[in-house]
């Protein structure tokens, strides 16, 4: 069963990474109760930097919840599980957590259809530099880069609402290209 199993949205805020002070707007947070989806996202969720994450095609995030475990255990692995081992919904910056969609049953132009609104799947987040800082690891981005585990962007078809709980159905478009094949093709850079 496909199902939301939490929203989250946060507002943009610095924060001090080495000697750098960078806007983010990691750390997102549930959301009790059903939250507006509007064309530009979900209601009280912001963007730090719009030429990146944001906009039409890019209006929500959506991530795999049967990714955390990895990311758990590469947090363990590096030392940090002491610090915080729970990586709450929204620690990778999502605002939906999924179950039981994975990036490599997911196309280009499929739509998400849930009991309020619709959203179609645009294209694959890629990581970068900030991801590195939420996640407590220099390497993070190589990771995501290494295991395709990037999630996916949402273009808000019809506008409505999301709760946590709802089931959700995915309902194909053309199927011309998947996840992750565009996140193939980007993935060069992140490697080196």
């Amino acid at each position: 069963m496909q199902q939301l199993l939490s929203v989250q949205v946060g507002t943009a805020r610095r924060i001090r990474v080495a000697e750098r002070s960078i806007l983010t707007a990691y750390g997102k947070q549930p959301v009790a109760g059903a939250v507006p989806v509007l064309p530009l996202g979900l209601r009280g969720d912001e963007q730090a930097d719009l030429s990146i994450h944001g906009g039409l095609e890019k209006a929500v995030y959506a991530y795999p919840s049967e990714h955390y475990a990895f990311w758990q255990a590469a947090r363990r692995e590096a030392g940090l599980g002491a610090i915080d081992d729970s990586l709450p919904p929204g620690s990778l910056g999502e605002n939906l957590t999924l179950e039981g969609l994975l990036e490599t049953g997911v196309w280009a132009g499929d739509v998400l259809r849930f009991p309020g609104c619709e959203l179609r799947v645009t294209l694959p987040r890629e990581p970068c530099h900030k991801f590195n800082a939420a996640m407590g690891l220099g390497r993070a981005s190589k990771l995501m880069a290494q295991t395709g585990f990037c999630g996916f962007y949402l273009a808000v078809q019809t506008p409505g609402t999301l709760r946590a709980g709802d089931a959700f159905d995915v309902i194909p478009g053309r199927r011309g290209v998947g996840i992750p094949a565009l996140f193939a093709a980007k993935l060069f850079k992140h490697l080196r």
